[in-house]
């Protein structure tokens, strides 16, 4: 174990053995003596991936080698056997950019009350482009995964999460499910306008599919975390009576003023007319 190791990047793999290396050296470009990187094998079954595991176990990269659970499981693995204050997850086949992992460090050393950092997220592959996810909002959160699954984040909200939650109905959504858990424990998001990492686009994906139960998962977060849902909607409706009373106050303002004036009008030019 290292004496002190800031950053821990997981890397869940399964059957990305072709892309595995562009990753992996994403990672090692960022040059930091306490960054770590784990590469969780998740029961890959072609030979070009096992064979890529084998060296980067040889190169002295920490593999794990487990049975296929899935990407929740996965993750959840490489954390486990990570040592990180931070951390990072990082799918096999897409790329870290490794210039703002600085910036990102900083951020959450600087204030406690910030518990994940996000940013940009460059498409590659398939399609390009540049995804801006823009300052948090937690109302834009609960609708839709608003925040990338590659995000700096503190180890202790995966303590508090129990983990990602590979209960859900369908793989590739865990990280929405994981985003709203942090935010229903009070930790604050931070935005930086920068690209984090870069995203490979893919005919097929698992994100794809999980598009095709994109309904049964909105059901699954809503009532999974229902309480946060609730507080939400009643602050909305909160604000939105306060509105309506404030305009209400502004109409009678003017009612009032026109009035006034009204009066004065007739006090000033009275005596002068008939």
């Amino acid at each position: 174990m290292r004496k002190s190791c800031k950053v821990s990047v997981v890397m869940p793999c399964f059957n990305h053995g072709e892309f595995v290396q562009e990753a992996v050296e994403s990672v090692t470009r960022a040059a930091r003596d306490d960054l770590e990187l784990i590469v969780v094998d998740d029961g890959s079954t072609d030979e070009r991936t096992g064979r890529e595991m084998d060296g980067l176990s040889a190169r002295g990269i920490k593999v794990i080698r487990q049975e296929n659970k899935g990407l929740a499981g996965a993750r959840n693995a490489g954390i486990a056997a990570s040592h990180g204050e931070y951390i990072f997850p990082l799918d096999a086949d897409d790329r870290m950019r490794a210039n703002w992992i600085n910036q990102g460090v900083q951020i959450l050393d600087s204030d406690p009350r910030v518990g994940v950092v996000y940013g940009d997220t460059e498409f590659f592959g398939t399609k390009t482009g540049r995804w801006r996810p823009g300052p948090f909002d937690l109302e834009r959160l609960l609708q839709q995964n608003s925040i990338p699954a590659s995000a700096l984040f503190r180890r202790s909200i995966w303590e508090q999460n129990g983990g990602y939650d590979g209960t859900m109905p369908v793989q590739g959504f865990e990280d929405w499910d994981f985003w709203v858990g942090a935010a229903e424990r009070g930790w604050e998001f931070a935005y930086v306008p920068d690209v984090l990492f870069e995203y490979r686009k893919a005919q097929e994906s698992m994100l794809t599919r999980a598009y095709a139960f994109e309904d049964e998962t909105m059901e699954f977060v809503a009532k999974k975390h229902g309480q946060l849902y609730r507080e939400v909607w009643l602050s909305a409706m909160k604000e939105r009576e306060s509105l309506a009373t404030e305009r209400q106050s502004v109409k009678r303002t003017l009612r009032n003023l026109r009035r006034l004036l009204t009066a004065r009008v007739k006090g000033k030019f009275g005596g002068s007319v008939g």
